[in-house]
């Protein structure tokens, strides 16, 4: 057997293999631009200077507002436009946006106020992540038809979340010598780069499944002109998700899993530095083992879901991460606490990658993008509550809190990871009650209905409704 033959089963397909490197080069471009950029505003433009921890976490505010305020309708617009033609359009402008911040990059630091150099900055960023917003539906879409079978749509989902924490292993490191060796400029043309790597490569590949379609019966035109305008189909997408119970379980499903990823990603050095008592140096484990267990899980979750299904695999995947976070919570000495994130961040990993094929099963065609454009807004409004949430539970409302039981004495810190865990848990069993057993094909909502869809009790596996979720660039 060829080399080629033993890498198609892990790859899907020669089409997907060229988006799936497209993606690969592009995450690792995003991941040097952001690090790049977070060092250059802390160690040059701000350096020394009071206001430098407000302008780095406008970075990352510049983010949430793409995501919040511009995801939602962007799935309108998704769901309208050619899919292929969108996502080479996203990939062109954010290019361009990259070269344009590039060029001015040459521009001496100290010839340019700070406010100006901080407003080119925000700007970009708010713009890069709108486009994505635009880009990761259409991309959900085109893979979504690219691959049907259940286990191949979770193994494409655990691909593009082992790539997205790989990207996130290479990269920072990558960043840092870029920008103190050879300059600003060099690092964001790095990424200007990789938006060429990734257009090659979406336009090299055979989109034809999701070609337009055969041309329409006369009339089609007229009915066209009659379309619900944007404002008509926002309201129909919304309605659609919310009365689709499934589809409400799996997005609070996720909801509730943030809560342990959102704790640990705000407490965790706390954690480390008071319950561990160790340096602030080796927090840095701990966010390696992260890393190789989120790899771990999602390359692992293609096969786990052929083997037990996506339904169980999310609610076993709850229930195990939530009991490994409680116990995670009660650690003291920090090889076990490496190892025991490892473990933990393994089924979180899966479970988020077995929901893939569930939500795709849920969701017919004409409200993929829609679709979409709620649920990861929401569930990163989630992270961001959790974490703010979390911390001020740590550092205010639980401050001075300290009790025992059992024999077992209790933090401020340690509570907030246990009682996480114990909410996880209870809601892999809310898991295991509400996401039914897959039922028979369901069709989609006729064209006359789709302003006002028909509720879906369950997912439809059928090739027009069930396809695999691929998160885009960040």
């Amino acid at each position: 057997m060829s080399a080629l033959a033993r890498l198609r089963p892990t790859l899907i397909s020669p089409t997907y293999s060229r988006l799936w490197f497209g993606q690969a080069v592009s995450s690792v471009g995003d991941a040097v631009f952001s690090t790049t950029l977070v060092l250059w505003v802390a160690t040059v433009l701000a350096e020394g200077r009071s206001w430098g921890p407000q302008a780095v976490s406008g970075v990352v505010l510049a983010t949430s507002v793409a995501v919040m305020f511009v995801g939602p309708l962007a799935g309108v617009f998704v769901d309208r436009w050619d899919k292929r033609a969108t996502m080479l359009g996203t990939e062109v402008l954010r290019g361009v946006l990259v070269a344009g911040l590039t060029a001015v990059s040459f521009v001496p630091v100290e010839d340019l106020p700070a406010g100006v150099w901080l407003a080119l900055i925000y700007l970009t960023v708010l713009l890069l992540n709108a486009a994505g917003q635009f880009f990761t539906p259409a991309r959900f879409s085109i893979i979504a038809e690219l691959v049907t079978d259940e286990a191949d749509r979770a193994r494409a989902a655990g691909l593009a979340q082992a790539t997205g924490q790989t990207a996130w292993i290479i990269g920072p490191p990558l960043a840092a010598p870029l920008l103190f060796a050879v300059g600003l400029q060099w690092a964001l043309l790095f990424n200007a780069l990789s938006y060429l790597v990734s257009y090659v490569a979406i336009r090299g590949a055979d989109l034809t499944p999701v070609a337009p379609a055969a041309p329409k019966p006369a009339g089609t035109a007229a009915k066209a002109a009659e379309r619900p305008g944007l404002f008509k189909d926002f309201t129909a997408g919304l309605r659609f998700f919310g009365r689709n119970r499934f589809l409400v379980a799996l997005l609070l499903l996720t909801v509730i899993a943030q809560l342990g990823t959102g704790a640990l990603s705000t407490l965790n050095v706390f954690f480390a530095t008071r319950n561990l008592d160790v340096s602030a140096e080796l927090y840095g484990y701990l966010g390696m083992a992260t890393g190789i267990g989120g790899i771990a899980g999602a390359l692992a979750a293609g096969r786990v879901v052929q083997w037990i299904g996506a339904r169980r695999t999310t609610w076993i995947g709850l229930m195990a991460s939530g009991a490994l976070l409680v116990l995670y919570s009660r650690q003291t000495g920090f090889p076990g606490a490496v190892a025991l994130l490892f473990v933990f961040i393994v089924p979180i990993t899966m479970l988020n990658t077995a929901m893939a094929p569930l939500l795709l099963a849920a969701t017919p065609q004409e409200f993929r993008g829609r679709v979409v454009s709620v649920f990861y807004p929401v569930t990163r409004m989630a992270a961001m509550l959790t974490a703010v949430l979390s911390g001020w539970l740590a550092g205010s409302g639980l401050r001075d809190f300290s009790g025992s039981a059992a024999g077992l004495r209790f933090g401020p810190i340690d509570t907030v990871f246990a009682v996480s865990g114990l909410l996880i848990v209870l809601a892999g069993v809310y898991a295991r009650i509400a996401l039914p057993a897959v039922t028979a094909p369901a069709p989609a909502p006729k064209a006359a209905d789709r302003a006002e869809p028909a509720e879906r009790e369950g997912p439809a596996e059928s090739a027009e409704s069930a396809e695999p979720t691929l998160e885009g660039r960040p």
